[in-house]
């Protein structure tokens, strides 16, 4: 009897190690994708190449809260035309407003750190990944605004895609109603404690779209593909035994701008001053595997 309790018992032990055995080499992996706001990133031009803030305008760097990918693309090499590397994302676009536009109702916004893509590795095409391609389409910020010799904090609503489908949106509790097509450029924006807020839309084409690859992958006007290399390239088997979590740092080094009519740096749309840029200013990637 005690021979047959022992071995029940060694039975009972080995059991659990057995079962977590096989349920960890059956774990799926994935590959992640996270964003990250960084006002010390370097601040680009269309060309990848460092710029300041252009004389008789003003710069700020936003405070962000969150933000929206179109379209996310790994490119294998600098020849890579756009939509021929491994696409990992396209959001739903529609067409209620007349041309083809992102349907901002569908969009996943997210904060800094939190998961915008999660796919299983076996479904990314195996490979060796130079360049990150991520087209930008809604950011939320809070800028400072100057009216009557004061300061104000204020949220910003940027819709920076090629064509956005919007039926409406809000800003705290202050609501926007659309309906309608609106191209890139458009923005709303309400302080955070005064019931004040509106509406505008910035130049066409003026949306800056970092591309350092401008001479042999080039993007078209009007989109916002943001591209951006890793510093090691990104190798992706499709065996990987753990999570490849890939961090989108991207530049708001005085991303937001406007003409500084007055001129004292300050956001005064009191004052006329119009907003004419609202791209972001680089893209870095980074990996850990």
């Amino acid at each position: 009897m005690k021979k047959f309790i022992a071995i029940v018992v060694a039975i009972v032990a080995f059991v659990p190690f057995y079962s977590c055995d096989k349920e960890e080499a059956s774990t799926e992996h994935y590959l992640i994708l996270k964003f990250k706001f960084d006002p010390t990133q370097a601040r680009l031009n269309n060309l990848g190449q460092p710029t300041a803030v252009p004389a008789g305008h003003a710069a700020q760097s936003p405070v962000f809260n969150t933000i929206s990918s179109h379209y996310v693309e790994m490119a294998p090499n600098a020849n890579t035309q756009l939509g021929q590397g491994t696409v990992l994302y396209h959001a739903p676009e529609t067409t209620a407003g007349g041309a083809t536009a992102i349907d901002f109702s569908q969009a996943k916004i997210v904060a800094q750190d939190e998961v915008f893509l999660k796919i299983p590795l076996k479904q990314v095409t195996a490979g060796t990944y130079q360049w990150m391609r991520v087209s930008l389409s809604y950011q939320n910020y809070g800028i400072t605004v100057r009216h009557s010799g004061a300061d104000y904090q204020g949220t910003l609503a940027s819709f920076v895609g090629f064509n956005n489908y919007i039926t409406n949106h809000s800003i705290g509790n202050t609501f926007f109603t659309v309906n309608g097509n609106r191209p890139q450029g458009y923005w709303a924006f309400a302080l955070n404690d005064f019931p004040y807020s509106s509406s505008g839309q910035a130049p066409a084409g003026a949306t800056t779209v970092p591309n350092p690859l401008a001479a042999t992958s080039p993007i078209p006007a009007g989109s916002c593909v943001v591209t951006g290399q890793f510093a090691v390239p990104l190798q992706i088997s499709g065996n990987e035994s753990k999570d490849v979590v890939v961090t989108l740092s991207l530049s708001t080094n005085h991303s937001f701008e406007w003409i500084d009519s007055t001129p004292d740096g300050k956001y005064e749309p009191s004052a006329g001053e119009t907003v004419v840029d609202m791209g972001l200013r680089g893209l870095l990637p980074t990996y850990v595997k």
